[in-house]
């Protein structure tokens, strides 16, 4: 009598192939929702004493992300932090998406709530309908918004600048970089300031030489798949290796810091590049 034959087993290539494909799902999971705080320290001999150890947070490139109901566990883990400023720099809302108004107005709300927060724009908020309603919003919501201005900073009994502008894709007519740096030195008596500018990649020959000892900006998302050996893959602009990406970077005497940023534009992804929340630590020295 013919032995029967027993049924077929899946080919173990096929689980392993599985296997791996629910780890990688698992991991870009991870890579595009798992919160990272990232602490750095600035250094520099021009910053007044009352200002040693001052702790700045840094938001960027949010692009309508949610982390918790309510985006409470980002909340929770800056207020963990215990900043005396927040820094939220552009790109909040995502023009893909259609982020509403809403969203960065109550985020806004409850980080204010935590710290004194200021908000530059970012290329997004200007690609959505009416970016000077947002701004108007977010200043009643309790946040200063840096629109090509400044405001001093006071802490310790002495003081430094802290200078925003709106990003370039604002209204031609809008007051340049350049004009906003003129007002400075007319005004300030050259010691430290700072400047909340969105876009990283206009550091280098823009940004650098306008006098600021440090420059906070966003925009990069960390070159989106961060590999050895690079300051990531592709930048926002789809051009390859870019720089200026994730953290410090020096050019004309001024320091830049780049954060690499929370959320998503589009379809994109992040890769060994996980959301961060930066905290910036400010060192006399």
């Amino acid at each position: 009598m013919p032995r029967q034959r027993g049924r077929r087993k899946k080919p173990r290539h096929f689980l392993r192939f599985l296997l791996f494909a629910v780890l990688a799902a698992v991991f870009v999971w991870w890579s595009n929702n798992s919160l990272q705080t990232e602490r750095f320290t600035f250094s520099s001999p021009r910053l007044p004493a009352g200002f040693d150890g001052c702790v700045i947070v840094q938001l960027s490139d949010l692009h309508g992300a949610e982390f918790g109901e309510d985006n409470q566990e980002l909340l929770r883990q800056v207020q963990s932090c215990g900043p005396d400023y927040i820094f939220v720099t552009g790109d909040l809302l995502d023009q893909y998406r259609q982020t509403p108004h809403s969203y960065a107005v109550e985020l806004c709300r409850s980080l204010a709530a935590v710290a004194p927060t200021y908000f530059v724009t970012g290329n997004h908020e200007w690609a959505l309908p009416d970016a000077r309603g947002l701004k108007r919003k977010l200043e009643e919501a309790g946040v200063t918004v840096l629109a090509n201005e400044y405001v001093l900073l006071e802490r310790g009994g002495e003081r430094i600048l802290l200078a925003g502008i709106d990003d370039p894709n604002g209204y031609a007519d809008q007051k340049t970089p350049e004009e906003l740096a003129a007002e400075i030195r007319s005004a300030w008596d050259g010691s430290f300031w700072m400047l909340l500018a969105h876009r990283n990649n206009y550091f280098p020959n823009e940004y650098s030489l306008l006098g600021a000892d440090l420059v906070i900006s966003g925009h990069g998302h960390g070159g989106l798949i961060r590999l050895p050996f690079t300051d990531g893959l592709i930048s926002v602009e789809r051009t390859l290796l870019p720089s200026y990406t994730a953290g410090f970077y020096r050019e004309h005497g001024s320091d830049l810091f780049v954060s690499r940023g929370l959320g998503n534009s589009g379809r994109t992804f992040r890769l060994f590049n996980r959301p961060e929340i930066v905290v910036l630590t400010l060192q006399r020295g």
